[in-house]
């Protein structure tokens, strides 16, 4: 027979990429002779997947020898690589049902003994992922905090929690630009944040030396950081537990401004995902975040627009402020990296920008979310305004 690893039409790319055996074609008559091991289980996959129980019976009936040995190459076939969760239980699947149907028409329970407690272990892996993944998405409901858990053995050992950094807390007296792109690329899991280089004086140690803010070389202050999964961080995803006292001291000694009795009724506003509305706090004056932690910085703005025609009939043009954005931070954390610094050079669609691409690299992140159109589909399409124009926006 001829070797052919992706001919076999019915199965999808995704099932033929988790083979890493070679599939062949099997004529029907191939049962009748003496079939190898990889061409049992390829025969035996098209089945499975076609979902021919008959063909799949008569498979077993005349090669039971071949099983036992079937159900072990695939359960190796698991361990290979870099598979996935759902890559892996195909897998198991073609071999369970190899090995039951073997049990049922030969008697013979050894293979099922041997990929039942396999399957079973699978399913308690994925179980702790799953419990490990939901574990932090209390603490990360608010749009902007971040738990940072990749040193999770190590701060367990320690007896610490892991690290709940909230960015809406600390967007309330620096800008962006203070810390992107100078100090943290605007990244999440790129700046190999440790402990080693805070005490240091680097990363979140630029600030937390005693003197901005509360000094990380402090084993008293390791509880203010080491919060997540505790009661004590409620505070620091819940903005109407917001201590206006303690972040109007923090904004003199900083040189930005907090003015709480700017605030209806001390609450910080929010958008109807319950989100901080950082243009209407600005726009009242509630507070004034400062540039820069240098006393030489100079402030640079961008201060167009570009109207986006939206392709869609439904919704309206999108109206892209520049300076609103540019206020925040610096030209570079965009430019080039995200965008292309041309008028129309850009091929932005929602579905790229729901990926964290484009404008999705804030939006959705530490930004609004996507779900609230409106932000940003708010310029009716017959309405004059003084803006460049880049045609169509899918």
């Amino acid at each position: 027979m001829t070797m052919n690893r992706y001919r076999i039409s019915a199965l999808p790319q995704l099932i033929l990429s988790i083979l890493a055996v070679p599939l062949f074609f099997i004529s029907p008559g191939a049962c009748a002779a003496e079939l190898s091991i990889t061409e049992f289980i390829n025969e035996f996959t098209q089945n499975y997947y076609q979902q021919k129980f008959l063909a799949q019976t008569e498979l077993v009936k005349k090669h039971g020898d071949l099983v036992p040995k079937a159900v072990n190459q695939l359960i190796e076939e698991t361990k290979k690589g870099s598979k996935s969760f759902e890559e892996r239980m195909f897998l198991l699947n073609i071999a369970s049902a190899m090995a039951y149907m073997q049990r049922h028409l030969h008697g013979d329970s050894a293979p099922l003994a041997e990929v039942d407690p396999v399957i079973k272990e699978e399913m308690e892996q994925e179980k702790k992922r799953n419990a490990e993944l939901m574990k932090w998405k209390e603490e990360e409901r608010f749009l902007g905090n971040f738990v940072m858990k990749q040193h999770g053995k190590a701060l367990e050992e320690a007896g610490l929690a892991p690290v709940l950094y909230p960015h809406w807390k600390h967007r309330l007296l620096f800008e962006c630009k203070v810390c992107h792109n100078s100090i943290f690329r605007m990244q999440r899991w790129i700046n190999r944040i440790s402990q080693k280089k805070i005490v240091a004086g680097e990363q979140c140690g630029i600030c937390h030396n005693g003197k901005i803010a509360f000094s990380a070389n402090n084993d008293e202050h390791c509880g203010k950081c080491h919060i997540a999964g505790k009661p004590e961080a409620e505070k620091l995803h819940n903005p109407d537990l917001i201590d206006h006292a303690e972040i109007k001291q923090v904004a003199e000694r900083v040189g930005a401004q907090w003015h709480p009795e700017n605030l209806i009724n001390g609450r910080l506003p929010v958008d109807r995902f319950g989100l901080i509305d950082w243009l209407k706090m600005k726009r009242d004056n509630v507070f004034v975040p400062i540039a820069s932690l240098q006393n030489d910085y100079k402030e640079r703005t961008r201060d167009n627009k570009i109207l986006f025609i939206s392709k869609s009939n439904f919704v309206n043009n999108v109206l892209f402020d520049h300076k609103v954005h540019s206020d925040w931070i610096d030209c570079s954390s965009c430019h080039p990296a995200f965008f292309r610094d041309k008028l129309g050079g850009n091929d932005m669609k929602m579905r790229d920008m729901s990926k964290g691409r484009y404008c999705g690299h804030c939006h959705g992140k530490v930004s609004f979310k996507f779900a609230d159109c409106k932000r940003c589909h708010s310029q009716p399409p017959n309405e004059q305004v003084d803006a460049l124009i880049r045609p169509t926006m899918h």
